[in-house]
């Protein structure tokens, strides 16, 4: 029987996050589960409709699942199209997800939040762990609300949710997913087909970033350590490296000298203005032994490296 579900499977981030814990735990083990069947399933997987708190249940219920990762979510530049709309899925599947594991004896739940919770009033170089929160958009506003439910559940019920505030996450497994911070993965796709890159931020919006590979390591690293190390039950900074669009365009052009970016600046240039520039994850260092692996020129290596051998295979 499967110990682990993923709600929002087909993201992003639970794309990898799955291969990841099924080379850990096996196929069999982890519960793949989505809104829509999704192209080349293998293992386990359930459609789930994360706002139907029963359908979840019923998936708990059958695998006898013991933690749950919650993935699903609509994204910081997606969210401000339809801001109620966003603020009544963000938190509706979170109850949902925080009270069938209640009453169902799930012994974990990792409930990812961001850098989006941090607003005008933080400190953009390092910005501490414990910053007060004044979010800028419904997607920020959220994530805050379900950082303090996750601790909330955790002081009343002694239910172990645990969290993490992720910056950018880069990868080559997927396509951005409506994110501010996904011109860093678009921009490697453009280079690799030879296409000049539109940037939707100014040049020198500094924003802090993760490579998928450290933003997975971090997650299991959080999950499988012990509860007693968890001292922050609201949510972990998290950090990788920090760099501009024009900065992941130079690194580009040491690979593709006549890689060419241009500077388009929208409505996410707002968002991404009011985000911390570097982030202080000094709390996950110490509690459970984060430190990250990639910097910004390793990290195109390996993004071009994979994405050519991807386009490839595509041919």
């Amino acid at each position: 029987m499967a110990r682990s579900l993923i709600i929002g499977a087909g993201g992003q981030l639970g794309t990898v996050l799955t291969q990841a814990l099924r080379d850990i735990h096996g196929n069999d083990q982890v519960v793949r589960s989505d809104m829509r069947e999704l192209d080349n399933i293998t293992g386990p997987f359930e459609v789930i409709d994360a706002t139907d708190a029963d359908r979840i249940a019923e998936v708990v219920k059958k695998y006898e699942i013991e933690e749950i990762y919650h993935l699903a979510a609509i994204l910081s530049a997606n969210g401000e199209k339809n801001p109620l709309g966003t603020w009544d899925i963000n938190m509706k599947t979170l109850f949902n997800v925080l009270e069938v594991s209640r009453m169902n004896g799930v012994k974990k739940i990792f409930y990812p939040s961001s850098i989006a919770v941090f607003g005008s009033e933080v400190n953009q170089q390092n910005t501490p762990q414990s910053s007060f929160l004044n979010p800028s958009t419904v997607y920020g506003i959220s994530k805050a609300a379900g950082e303090n439910w996750a601790q909330y559940y955790f002081q009343r019920y002694g239910l172990d949710v645990r969290s993490l505030r992720y910056p950018g996450v880069i990868g080559y497994q997927s396509l951005p997913g409506g994110g501010t911070t996904d011109y860093a993965v678009d921009i490697y796709h453009k280079a690799i087909e030879g296409a000049t890159f539109s940037c939707f931020l100014e040049e020198n919006t500094t924003l802090p970033m993760i490579y998928m590979e450290d933003a997975i390591r971090a997650t299991i690293e959080l999950m499988q350590a012990p509860k007693e190390n968890i001292k922050t039950r609201t949510s972990y900074n998290l950090a990788g490296m920090s760099f501009s669009p024009k900065e992941i365009a130079s690194s580009i052009q040491k690979i593709y000298p006549d890689f060419e970016i241009t500077y388009e600046p929208d409505f996410r240039q707002q968002i991404a203005a009011s985000w911390p520039q570097s982030i202080d994850d000094s709390r996950a260092k110490g509690d459970w032994g984060w430190n990250p692996k990639f910097n910004l020129e390793s990290m195109t290596e390996d993004m071009i490296k994979n994405l050519k051998l991807k386009y490839s295979k595509a041919e």
